[in-house]
């Protein structure tokens, strides 16, 4: 009797223990947006249709008004040396931009965000900020504009076809510079404070077949309380940065979640991929600005003041123009986009095979930031470089290859089994 009672008594914990293990296995469901993220997912639709009416109207205004004609008139004055007069009319043209802008990005970031509690940053960091990317946005313009109008001025055929081979070299040095000119001029970079979560970071580096890995921690909290975490960088200069506020807010479970996430990028090559989806839009879009840029100029030259797209007066039409591009193939780009995040998600559950923690660290994101989990299409379509946040929740609980003996697509990158 008394080992029948405790066959049973085992029988019944075994079964206890299954069913636990059963309801630790349950899906984790994206929650619903709160009130407060659809109030704010609605402003930030507002704020981005005002933001695209700008970037129309603003160059629009310069053409039609006759403001760059004039312009270049007084910038011929004053610098009788074409680069020069090129120069002032660029830093005058940025600086006006600058000023217009000024309220827009007030209200659509720093209020915005204030408003809804995602914003730590005051506002004389905000508009130092702002200023200093005006300051570097002008300066690095000054020293290199001359370079494509050159081009602009002595091929005026084929002057896109120069500017797209001149555009692979700049854009690998814009992106191996950045993380070590730029960007440290708005925050403090600086080693993981936690030694001990980074070593289990660069240990999942290794298991990632990642070698040489840097990991940084950015002083964010100054300026939000949103949690980020990206991979930047080109050669030497590649590196992992990890918001501060996103170390204090996820679990390190979902930390290490995020960073294969991260990794996989890396070891996926994404960095080449989006220099040459770069390379080949900006292609495209030269030649546009050639055909479109012309045929305005034979149609409105004569009443914009401007005869040639080498003129400085002509740099409010390019801008027009690669305006209304960058919206028409944003979905395009969004989409390649997309499909990369989808393949670093799927990197960072084949390597960690966590599912639970990876759908906990997205709904950490949601929450953190403030984020509608399943927006509208035309919103993923034109707005979204990742894919919605309820679709990833989606994807980290049903993705699980490993246990139904299915081949794990990134396998042969990985050093060892998890």
């Amino acid at each position: 009797m008394k080992i029948t009672l405790c066959r049973v008594s085992l029988l019944l914990v075994v079964w206890l223990l299954g069913c636990a293990a059963a309801a630790s296995a349950d899906p984790i469901e994206a929650p619903q947006p709160s009130e407060a993220a659809l109030r704010y997912y609605e402003s930030g639709i507002f704020w981005w249709w005002v933001g695209r009416f700008l970037a129309l109207g603003i160059p629009a205004a310069w053409l039609v008004s006759g403001a760059a004609a004039r312009l270049r008139v007084g910038t011929d004055r004053v610098g009788r040396f074409w680069p020069l007069s090129l120069a002032l009319f660029f830093a005058a043209y940025q600086c006006v931009e600058w000023v217009v802008r000024l309220p827009f990005r007030y209200f659509a970031g720093f209020a915005r965000d204030h408003a809804f509690g995602l914003s730590a940053q005051t506002l004389t960091k905000w508009l130092t900020d702002s200023a200093l990317d005006l300051g570097i946005t002008v300066g690095i313009g000054i020293a290199l504009i001359w370079i494509p109008w050159w081009a602009l001025r002595r091929l005026p055929r084929r002057w896109w076809l120069a500017w797209t081979a001149g555009v692979v070299p700049f854009a690998i040095a814009a992106v191996w510079l950045q993380p070590i000119f730029i960007a440290p001029l708005f925050n403090d970079f600086g080693p993981m404070k936690d030694k001990a979560l980074e070593q289990k970071i660069l240990a999942l580096a290794d298991r990632a077949g990642i070698e040489g890995s840097r990991v940084f921690e950015v002083a964010k909290s100054e300026d939000t309380h949103k949690v980020n975490a990206y991979v930047t960088g080109f050669g030497s200069s590649k590196r992992i940065v990890l918001w501060d506020t996103l170390i204090a807010a996820l679990e390190e479970d979902e930390v290490l979640v995020v960073m294969g996430h991260e990794m996989g990028h890396y070891a996926l090559g994404h960095v080449l991929v989006g220099i040459s989806r770069y390379v080949l839009f900006a292609a495209v879009g030269f030649a546009c600005l050639h055909w479109i840029g012309g045929a305005a100029l034979r149609r409105w030259g004569d009443a914009w003041g401007i005869h040639a797209l080498h003129e400085p007066a002509a740099l409010p039409l390019l801008v027009l123009i690669a305006s209304g591009y960058m919206l028409v193939v944003a979905p395009l780009q969004l989409a390649v986009s997309r499909s990369m995040e989808h393949e670093a998600d799927r990197f960072t559950l084949e390597l960690g095979r966590d599912n639970e923690a990876c759908a906990r660290a997205f709904v950490s994101l949601q929450r953190s930031n403030l984020s509608n989990p399943r927006p509208g299409p035309l919103y993923t379509l034109w707005r979204m470089s990742h894919p919605p946040l309820g679709e990833r929740v989606d994807f980290c609980n049903d993705y699980r290859p490993w246990e139904d003996g299915e081949p794990i697509r990134y396998a042969p990158l990985f050093r060892e089994e998890p």
